[in-house]
C-alpha cells in the first residue's frame, strides 16, 4: 500500500496501524521523515520511503510503479499529503493559492490516476482513500483556498467512484480537529487546544489513530460494497455557535 504525506502526523498513524495490521507499506515525503522511528511499528516492522513531490503528476506516477515493483501490487492508496498555513484571502498571492490548490486538489488526483492504471489491471482491484477536512463542507476563513481544493476533493471521490468501478473503489475520510504537531500551529497553546477541544461533542481532540481506524475500516473486505463515500471523523461535529450566546452553553444541560 501507499501513503502520501506519510512521514509525519496522521499519515505516520495510519503508516503504523497498516504495518501492525500487517501490510506492506510505502510512505512519501518531499524530505526524508526527519525520525524514521516514526515510521517504525510494534514488532519491528517499518515502512519504506520514497522521496516525491506529488504535486508534479510524473513524480505521482513514479511513486504508484514504485510501491507496484516493491510489493508486486498495490491494492491500497491512501492521499494523505495536504494542509494550508493560516493566509488571509484578500492578501496572499496567486501563486500560494495554485499551490495549496496543486497539493490538496490536483496532486491526490495524480495520485489517483496513477493508482487506478495499476489497479485495474489486478485481480481484486483496489482501494483509494483521500483524506479530506470538515474545512471542506463548512466555512474556512483563513485558510478558504484549502477549504474549497477539499470541497472539491469530495466531489472527485464521487466521480472517480462511477468512472473507475468495480475495479476501483474510492472513498473520503473527513478528519474534525487532530492533535498533530501542526495542529498546535493552528490552535497556538496547549490551553488553546483545550479550549477547542471542549467545543467537540466528544470532548476531546481526534487522533492519528481515530483516523488511521477509518481508513483501515474503508480498505478492508468489510467496507467492499462502500464507494463514492464520506466518513466523517470528527467526534460528532461543530455544534452551532449561536447555542453558547443563548443558553450560555454549546450542550444541553444535563438531566
Amino acid at each position: 500500500m501507499v501513503i502520501t504525506g506519510g512521514t509525519r502526523g496522521i499519515g505516520a498513524g495510519i503508516a503504523r496501524a497498516f504495518l501492525r495490521a500487517g501490510s506492506r507499506v510505502l510512505v512519501c515525503g518531499r524530505t526524508p521523515p526527519a525520525d524514521p522511528a516514526a515510521l517504525a511499528a510494534a514488532g519491528g516492522r517499518t515502512a519504506v520511503f520514497c522521496q516525491a513531490d506529488v504535486r508534479e503528476a510524473d513524480q505521482a506516477t513514479r511513486l504508484i510503479r514504485t510501491a507496484a515493483d516493491l510489493f508486486g501490487n498495490v491494492d491500497v492508496v491512501i492521499s494523505n499529503a495536504g494542509g494550508s498555513p493560516e493566509v488571509a484571502a484578500a492578501t496572499a498571492s496567486p501563486r500560494f493559492h495554485q499551490k495549496i490548490i496543486e497539493l490538496n486538489l490536483l496532486a491526490p488526483l495524480h495520485v489517483a490516476q496513477g493508482a487506478n492504471a495499476v489497479m485495474q489491471a489486478q485481480d481484486d482491484g483496489g482501494s483509494i482513500i483521500m483524506i479530506g477536512s470538515v474545512s471542506g463542507s463548512r466555512p474556512s476563513p483563513g485558510t478558504a483556498a484549502y477549504g474549497a481544493a477539499k470541497a472539491g476533493l469530495q466531489h472527485l471521490v464521487t466521480s472517480l467512484a462511477i468512472e473507475w468501478a468495480p475495479k476501483v473503489r474510492l472513498n473520503t475520510v473527513v478528519p474534525g480537529f487532530v492533535a498533530t504537531g501542526a495542529a498546535a500551529g493552528h490552535y497556538g497553546t496547549e490551553d488553546g487546544m483545550t479550549a477547542v477541544a471542549r467545543t467537540v461533542p466528544m470532548q476531546r481532540l481526534g487522533t492519528p489513530d481515530d483516523v488511521a481506524a477509518a481508513c483501515l475500516f474503508l480498505a478492508s473486505p468489510q467496507a467492499a460494497y462502500i464507494s463514492g463515500s464520506s466518513l466523517l471523523v470528527h467526534g460528532g461535529g461543530e455544534p452551532p455557535a449561536f447555542l453558547a450566546v443563548a443558553r450560555g452553553s454549546l450542550y444541553p444541560p444535563r438531566k
